[in-house]
């Protein structure tokens, strides 16, 4: 019955296609990602973000996934962007999407201080475009699957500006925008709460419905055109790297399949056709994943911005701007001591900043500076942190509980106590 049932979408998703505005999109997403990869070279991350700090924060369970030895790490790089440049070049596009993949996923799950949207982003699109068929035609449903994700993006990402920050203060925006005051022209309207809140509303609505106007033939151009003045925009006033660029070039998948060839050769012509059972199962798994994972934050108490408490892999753009200290204080016993860490010296400037405003990578390293006093032959350790964090324009407020010993409890993915609630404006 679920087979009879699914049949009619099977034959729709099936139905054979133009495959030249997929074959444009890989295209542009292996040379984006080639570029990814040289700029991080060329910075100098490799060794100041994953070789060369002493302490990490890995994610829980993959503690396994490391730098690789010796001038593995580099050498990891290298082998990405050849994958990326050989997606670019459309030479061996499944092989070269599923070893980008795993290159490119496996640098960012090494510490989580580096985590970013936008990279989540780049392993789901790796992925996928690893499993999807390539050649002149594909089903119509490798376009969907494709559509359906970056839509995804957009809608969670203006869901979460239905916030009281966002649209009744215009915080972060009006924090940042602040910081453009001297651009020449505009930079005195930039930084006027008129321009925030613009900004802001704009923002929401632009994410929730964008996706539906690229689906609508009628207003596509118009669409793709608003949507590539938004994200230059939001590229020109903030430094979110790959991701602007990356969503511009995922608008074309919107497009007519046969975009790319209609003024120089007839596309092949449509077939009809059928996804099979298991790919259209596959399919829907991977997306009830990428709905329920935005979605579990809901299951935290708390401002989900505040706690960042199911805040990764949700698709939150933007929404935060902390700046604080974390003091940590360390009981030990047998032999007794006291000691202050007022700075966590052992972090990179990138790790510290991070760190003194995330609860999980407060709690992770009290639990590395447990196991360090312990290294120094105590036997029972505790670790307490006193911090101060100011948060999308309030006053610095107390973030995690000064009397809870950090060193009690191992990290896990439930709800933690010691998160102090946001104080009322």
């Amino acid at each position: 019955m679920a087979d009879d049932a699914a049949g009619p979408l099977r034959v729709a998703l099936g139905r054979t296609v133009d495959g030249a505005g997929l074959r444009v999109f890989r295209g542009l997403f292996g040379g984006l990602m080639a570029i990814a990869g040289v700029r991080y070279w060329a910075n100098g991350w490799i060794d100041s973000q994953l070789v060369d700090p002493a302490v990490r924060f890995p994610w829980p369970g993959l503690e396994w996934i490391t730098p690789l030895p010796g001038a593995g790490t580099h050498a990891l790089f290298a082998v990405m962007v050849l994958a990326a440049l050989a997606l670019a070049a459309d030479r061996w596009p499944r092989r070269a999407a599923a070893v980008f993949c795993l290159c490119f996923t496996w640098v960012e799950l090494i510490d989580r201080a580096n985590y970013l949207n936008h990279y989540y982003l780049v392993s789901l699109i790796a992925a996928l475009l690893a499993v999807l068929p390539t050649g002149r035609r594909v089903p119509l449903g490798a376009y969907v699957l494709l559509r359906v994700q970056l839509g995804l993006v957009w809608v969670f990402a203006g869901l979460a500006k239905l916030d009281a920050d966002w649209l009744l203060r215009a915080e972060p925006l009006t924090t940042w925008l602040r910081t453009a005051a001297d651009w020449p022209l505009v930079g005195g309207l930039l930084a006027t709460p008129a321009a925030a809140f613009a900004f802001a509303w704009a923002a929401a609505a632009f994410d929730l419905t964008i996706p539906f106007w690229l689906t609508w033939r009628r207003s596509r151009r118009i669409a793709f055109a608003i949507a590539v003045a938004f994200h230059v925009a939001v590229w020109a006033l903030f430094p979110i790297g790959i991701f602007s660029p990356l969503m511009i070039a995922g608008c074309t998948l919107f497009f007519a399949p046969d975009w790319p060839r209609r003024r120089h050769a007839a596309p092949p012509a449509t077939t009809p056709g059928s996804v099979g059972r298991p790919a259209l199962l596959a399919a829907a798994l991977w997306l009830t994943v990428q709905v329920a994972a935005p979605l579990r934050c809901a299951l935290y108490p708390g401002p989900v911005n505040w706690t960042e408490e199911g805040l990764r892999f949700a698709w939150r753009v933007m929404l935060i701007n902390k700046a604080g200290q974390a003091e940590f204080h360390i009981t030990a016993h047998d032999p007794p001591g006291r000691y202050v860490l007022r700075r966590a010296d052992d972090l990179t400037p990138l790790q510290a900043r991070m760190m003194v405003t995330r609860p999980d990578l407060i709690h992770a390293y009290a639990l590395h500076l447990a196991e360090r006093y312990r290294a120094r032959g105590h036997r029972r350790v505790e670790v307490r942190a006193v911090t101060r964090v100011a948060f999308n324009g309030r006053r610095a407020a107390p973030l995690i509980d000064p009397a809870f010993d950090l060193a009690s409890r191992p990290e896990s993915w439930r709800p933690q106590p010691f998160i102090l609630p946001l104080p009322p404006d």
